[in-house]
């Protein structure tokens, strides 16, 4: 597809500048727009319009679910294509549900994203090899999620708290109330048959939500949470 003119965002400065590199020399598309979070992806996106958005959903506040909505609330037409290092199928099909239309995975071969991307352009919905394999034997094997009963706020709220973000944090992050964060939280832990904060930092990691920590830090959340518990108790 000629002239396609594409958002690129993404949080990490080299990463956008690496692929919008490898974009512009197919010599058919541009790269008018970049956001390295959810508002500025939904403010550029209102004065830009461009023909696809090309969003990871790991990003700093709200997380690309967020930025979706926000996109898909002002204009229903929006073609949106999540790529991510997320590789399991819950987070594809949530994607989804948030009203991407295509997702592709960092690890996949480049020109996977180019294909996923045309075909997100013309309307229609693709994903890249590995996360159709991951669909295919998740229904196949009939295992499920454990991130199957949380919709797309829950999971972005969960991810925000189990990072170790305070519940006003996450409050401004997602511009809600602090009450709403609360009865969030509260509803999450009931689904999931959790107690504490600290319990939600080691399902988020078991399920994939907090990837990039290294262990030091995610032991530093899951100490962090507890002794929060503990003074909320105290």
């Amino acid at each position: 597809m000629s002239g396609l003119s594409i958002m690129l965002v993404d949080d990490h400065p080299v990463v956008r500048a690496g692929y919008r590199k490898f974009l512009e020399r197919q010599g058919s598309y541009s790269v008018t727009a970049e956001a390295e979070n959810a508002m500025d992806a939904y403010r550029l996106y209102r004065t830009k319009g461009p023909d696809v958005v090309v969003m990871d959903i790991s990003l700093p506040g709200a997380s690309g679910f967020e930025a979706i909505r926000l996109i898909r609330g002002f204009d229903r037409t929006a073609r949106i294509l999540v790529f991510t290092m997320h590789q399991g199928a819950p987070f594809a099909l949530k994607a989804f549900e948030a009203g991407a239309m295509g997702y592709v995975t960092k690890s996949s071969p480049p020109m996977e994203l180019i294909t996923v991307m045309e075909a997100v352009a013309k309307g229609e919905q693709a994903v890249s090899v590995d996360i159709a394999r991951e669909i295919a034997a998740e229904r196949l094997s009939g295992r499920t999620s454990p991130l199957k009963d949380l919709g797309p706020r829950e999971i972005e709220v969960l991810g925000l708290v189990a990072s170790g973000l305070t519940t006003e944090a996450v409050a401004n992050a997602l511009s809600l109330s602090q009450k709403t964060i609360q009865n969030y939280n509260s509803g999450i832990k009931a689904k999931l048959g959790l107690q504490t904060d600290a319990e939600l930092v080691w399902f988020a990691i078991g399920a994939g939500l907090l990837k990039t920590r290294q262990p030091l830090e995610a032991e530093a959340a899951s100490r962090e949470a507890s002794e929060a518990n503990e003074r909320t108790r105290g």
